[in-house]
């Protein structure tokens, strides 16, 4: 009888632990599901900001000033100066902003460790985004806006020149619809 017991005993301490491994387990996948929400809305969260933050930097609505923080050099005219001067509102805006951005980026290791590294494109979407926002806003004040109307051009580079200048205009101004394929990607949202 004494080993009946005995038996009994083990099989209720074996039952018992068999429910704490559990239940700690269960707490656990619990506990790591949660954090892997509230960092996914976190995230999600700073996303939309950027996208926010992207939409002001391309506003096409400025105001006299803006754009006058840039350096001017030494040899320009006033009107190259206003041309450049428009091309660097992007980049004071993109200041004005860059806490939200840095936010971002700084969550991008996390957010990888978590989900995968393939995750990885979220990130760089929104710097390549970035990068063709301030290129075009370079390429408009230093080239095609110089050269519109004091550079002599053929019918056919004209229509170019005017092709890539609506090209970079789409891209620096948010003035397309968002179906727009000049946009770009980040301000279409998530694909």
């Amino acid at each position: 009888m004494t080993d009946l017991v005995t038996i009994a005993q083990a099989i209720a301490i074996m039952i018992a632990c068999w429910a704490i491994i559990s239940g700690v387990g269960a707490w656990k996948r619990e506990f790591i599901g949660k954090r892997k929400i509230e960092l996914a809305e976190e995230t999600l969260a700073v996303f939309f900001e950027v996208k926010d933050a992207i939409s002001f930097i391309r506003n096409p609505w400025s105001s006299g000033t803006d754009g006058s923080t840039r350096k001017r050099a030494p040899h320009e005219t006033e009107a190259e100066s206003q041309l450049l001067d428009r091309g660097y509102i992007v980049f004071e805006r993109y200041e004005s902003k860059k806490d939200i951005f840095v936010r971002f980026n700084t969550m991008k290791y996390k957010f990888m460790a978590v989900f995968g590294t393939e995750t990885e494109t979220i990130f760089q979407d929104t710097n390549k985004t970035l990068n063709s926002i301030f290129s075009s806003a370079n390429m408009l004040a230093t080239h095609y806006w110089q050269r519109q109307g004091h550079v002599k051009m053929e019918p056919d580079e004209f229509q170019e020149h005017l092709d890539e200048m609506h090209k970079h205009e789409g891209i620096f101004l948010d003035r397309y619809n968002e179906n727009d394929e000049r946009a770009p990607r980040i301000t279409r949202g998530f694909q």
